[in-house]
């Protein structure tokens, strides 16, 4: 779809003005050359090769082969390496109420020099958008941008390594609103963790490491319910959908449609359905920005080409499994959904850089009307007229909880969680406070002593 020319901070919010930009056009990869259908060439005798050979050596000179050289890495006094130690990066709820994940691991620095002094060694959790349809084709500041979402300092001061493994721990709590990784038609985004560590000879040792987040919002109590009406028609439909849907699965669609006979002194005319459809649409949304360069191509700093995406990754046509009740005057449809697995689909995603996807489930009905004495209801008469019924419900898609544990339950008690103050206790008894004779006590102490 074409691109809007949009004006945003913050958040994208969409401008009257249009621009020629709006049509990127997208260079399509070369395709593979088509195979031969020529026959092979004819054998040829062994003499008339080697002649040949001679010929081509006396003509052409020294022989070169075309095989290249194996390439030689360069020799590193060290190597990074990293282990996960935290479960898969699930946010649970939604970026409002969502708490976050837990990150934790070790950085492994493998020293194969016999000694080596790190001067500084950090490590950054960065999240990067990538757009598909950039301002400028060839400009990767318009087509990608980076932020920094947190960042470890591991040595603050030159530590002389030996030879050998050497651990680092980090961690940290991930903020429950970040969006989770998307990989779209129109736009991507990436988290990954990059390591640096820099030698005492200005040599940096670095280390790409991609984490994949995810989430996935529990699903309700109740179903959602809600009520459609078909004006001119006294047409009215009721249905019943799942809270969430998930991408693997399928899910049910209740439905009930009332209003379908309209009675007369003598007759009635009624609606029956014929035939069902429902398609489940994604559409995605993105944000080009023009780097400082290409600002001017969009007529000032803050400013940005909005994208939009639509495909069907779902669809059915339904003929027969409904029943019909003219009686009552209402029609029982169900069905089950479920997402195409073969279109990979892309979770519910809501992002402060212009990047959305949401999904609609589309229901098309076509009906048609028929007329009946009241004496011979069995004997319907079609009378010629149809309609079709469109309607449409926000589908929520999103990830399996799975067996994972929301970082609510799993983290330790907070200080407000505390008393303010630690339980009272009695006050111990002294001989000064017992008063009167202390034979008694003697007897406590002596039958406290014996029971030990």
């Amino acid at each position: 779809m074409p691109g809007r020319l949009l004006a945003f901070v913050g958040r994208a919010t969409q401008s009257s003005s249009s621009s020629k930009l709006d049509h990127i056009n997208t260079i399509n990869p070369p395709l593979l050359p088509p195979y031969s259908v020529s026959p092979p060439p004819r054998q040829r005798s062994i003499e008339q090769s080697s002649m040949e050979h001679l010929k081509r050596h006396s003509l052409g000179g020294r022989h070169h082969s075309d095989k290249k050289s194996p390439r030689v890495e360069p020799h590193k006094p060290a190597k990074l390496s990293m282990i996960i130690e935290s479960p898969p990066l699930l946010f649970y709820a939604s970026p409002q109420n969502s708490t976050g994940a837990l990150l934790s691991g070790r950085l492994k620095l493998d020293v194969t020099d016999p000694a080596v002094t790190v001067d500084a060694f950090e490590m950054q959790l960065l999240a990067t958008a990538t757009t598909k349809k950039p301002v400028a084709k060839e400009c990767r500041e318009c087509a990608t941008q980076t932020s920094e979402i947190h960042k470890w300092t591991i040595l603050t001061d030159p530590v002389a390594l030996k030879k050998g493994e050497h651990q680092y721990p980090f961690s940290s709590l991930l903020p429950g609103h970040l969006p989770a990784t998307t990989h779209g038609s129109v736009a991507l985004l990436d988290y990954h963790l990059f390591a640096t560590a820099t030698t005492s000879t200005g040599e940096k040792i670095t280390l790409n490491h991609v984490i994949d987040i995810k989430r996935a919002i529990l699903p309700p109590t109740t179903d959602k319910h809600s009520v459609r009406i078909f004006p001119p028609t006294n047409l009215t439909a009721t249905v019943k959908l799942p809270g969430v849907v998930y991408p693997i699965g399928d899910f049910k669609v209740e439905m009930r449609i009332q209003g379908i006979v309209t009675k007369k002194t003598d007759s009635q005319t009624q609606w029956r359905l014929r035939k069902l459809q429902w398609k489940i649409e994604e559409i995605q949304k993105s944000v080009s920005p023009a780097c400082a360069k290409h600002t001017s191509r969009l007529g000032g700093d803050n400013k940005g080409i909005a994208h939009e995406d639509m495909r069907v990754i779902a669809h059915e046509d339904i003929k027969t499994g409904w029943k019909t009740d003219f009686s009552a005057g209402n029609i029982e449809v169900e069905f089950n959904a479920a997402m195409d697995p073969r279109r990979n689909p892309i979770c519910n995603v809501e992002s402060e850089n212009g990047m959305s996807v949401r999904h609609i489930l589309v229901i098309e009905m076509v009906v048609s009307e028929e007329w009946a004495p009241l004496k011979k209801l069995n004997q319907p008469t079609p009378t010629g007229s149809a309609r079709v019924l469109r309607t449409q419900f926000n589908l929520l898609l999103t990830e399996r909880g799975g067996m994972g544990i929301s970082w609510d339950e799993e983290q330790p008690p907070m200080y407000e969680d505390v008393p303010a103050s630690p339980p009272g206790y009695a006050a111990p008894v002294t001989v000064e406070d017992y008063s009167g004779d202390l034979t008694e006590l003697d007897h406590e102490v002596e039958r406290l002593s014996l029971g030990s």
